[in-house]
């Protein structure tokens, strides 16, 4: 199925109160807003509508719209973060998916459930268990894409460094190929599928973005693109410096379907 759709949402001028771990300085405002203009026109010249949600300076984190929800072939599901400041993020992705998803699913307590944890290869899903999303979250969520005929796998990353959610470090390619850094790459879920592992040292380039036939890769991360060009792949290369300071990556920054 192509992605024609997109929900976008840029950074507000609180995005430096977010929450982070990465130590690697506050975020550059004017920069990030370039940088999401840029993702936004690279989504558009892919063929993708976009929604815009106005920033909320309530909510730091809330340019990263891809955990407040979960969108698949077969419906919508709201998330439920696991980080309690982010709990008020899930209203505004409800209503204008409801455009589409009059009735979406939810999870419910005592569940939690980020959408960064949720890893789409085409009719499977593999779904994190981290610091953001526990069991129960999960469980509801294998359970619900099970109705929609959808298969899921569960990965435990809560002892794995450097990973805050599943997609942190795994991304689909397209058919049966999946990207992966570090151990992730050796995990049991992922056997019968083909690996391609991230070269040492570019774990953050794990994260990337499938738009139909093209790939959206994060910038300065030579190794891995060349790595995915050899392979065949168009990419199109974006900077996501300052949201890496927030522990965002590309895919973070938009719900689509």
């Amino acid at each position: 199925m192509r992605i024609t759709r997109a929900v976008v949402r840029p950074p507000a001028d609180t995005f430096a109160a977010g929450i982070t771990s990465s130590r690697l300085g506050p975020p550059n405002l004017a920069t990030a807003l370039a940088q999401h203009d840029a993702y936004c026109r690279a989504l558009e010249r892919l063929g993708l509508s976009l929604l815009r949600l106005p920033p909320d300076p309530d909510f730091p984190d809330s340019t990263f719209v891809e955990d407040a929800a979960v969108v698949t072939a077969g419906g919508a599901i709201l998330a439920r973060p696991g980080a309690a400041s982010r709990a008020g993020e899930v209203a505004a992705l409800r209503e204008v998916l409801r455009e589409w998803f009059p009735e979406p699913a939810e999870i419910a307590a005592p569940g939690t459930l980020d959408g960064g944890d949720v890893c789409e290869a085409g009719r499977h899903f593999f779904l994190g268990i981290s610091d953001r999303t526990n069991p129960e979250g999960a469980a509801q969520l294998a359970e619900w894409l099970a109705r929609h005929r959808f298969g899921s796998s569960v990965i435990d990353i809560r002892t794995m460094p450097g990973l805050l959610h599943l997609k942190t470090g795994l991304s689909w390619l397209g058919d049966r190929r999946l990207l992966a850094a570090g151990e992730l790459a050796e995990h049991d879920a992922l056997r019968g599928w083909e690996v391609v592992r991230v070269p040492e040292g570019e774990g953050y380039a794990a994260n990337c973005v499938r738009v139909n036939d093209t790939l959206l890769v994060a910038r300065d991360f030579p190794a891995t693109s060349a790595l995915l060009g050899e392979l065949g792949y168009d990419l199109v290369p974006l900077d996501v410096s300052e949201y890496r300071k927030m522990d965002g990556g590309l895919s973070c920054l938009s719900v689509r379907w």
